[in-house]
């Protein structure tokens, strides 16, 4: 069976720590599903990439196509590995700007797993106090483990090794939530909208 996976990092630079972990969640949850028989694709969404197009949404109500297409790889994906970096003890604003952008039933019931990068692992309670309500607010299945990355973790040998843990650990339950529920069928959450530039024509 085909499975999808959608990975939101909302990174702000070119490398990123967020994209970095978001990818080492994809590489585990991806190689744990293969293990169990199922096919997977992992589709990233950049939300810095998206910018000017959650703007353009907030004060239009319109996505553009680049918009429409991520949410779409959300709304049908059968898991979602979300990961912001930690700014002002909270998520990013571009992290929680999609997800308000983002139609309030693409993750009802959707496995969702949690994670964010910051300087020190203080920032680690951004989990459980920013994304954990929010994603609760959405209906989203939120896994138990959440991982944090701070910046000393990326070393190698024995800094890095909790982390390399934690990936596994909440990888095992991304993967788990995957194989246990059906493809979802969610319909396009913006198929009957109309496109801004139509409205201005009149049409």
């Amino acid at each position: 069976m085909k499975r999808t996976l959608a990975v939101v990092s909302a990174g702000l630079r070119l490398p990123s720590s967020t994209r970095m972990l978001a990818d080492r969640l994809a590489d585990s949850t991806r190689r744990l599903l293969d293990e169990q028989g199922e096919q997977v694709e992992v589709e990233v969404v950049e939300v810095r990439d998206l910018a000017r197009d959650l703007v353009s949404h907030l004060t239009t109500g319109y996505p553009s196509e680049e918009l429409r297409h991520a949410f779409e790889t959300i709304a049908k994906a059968d898991g979602v590995i979300a990961v912001t970096p930690t700014f002002t003890a909270s998520y990013s604003g571009l992290f929680k700007m999609f997800f308000d952008c983002l139609d309030d039933t693409a993750l009802v019931g959707k496995p969702v797993l949690i994670a964010a990068t910051g300087g020190t692992g203080r920032h680690s309670l951004v989990l459980e106090h920013a994304l954990r309500p929010m994603f609760a607010y959405l209906r989203a299945v939120t896994l138990p483990t959440a991982v944090f990355a701070a910046t000393e973790e990326w070393g190698g040998g024995d800094a890095g090794e909790p982390l390399v843990r934690r990936v596994e650990r909440a990888a095992e339950e991304l993967a788990r939530e995957v194989v246990r529920r059906d493809p979802p069928t969610a319909p396009d959450p913006y198929g009957a909208s109309v496109p801004f530039e139509r409205l201005l024509e009149g049409r």
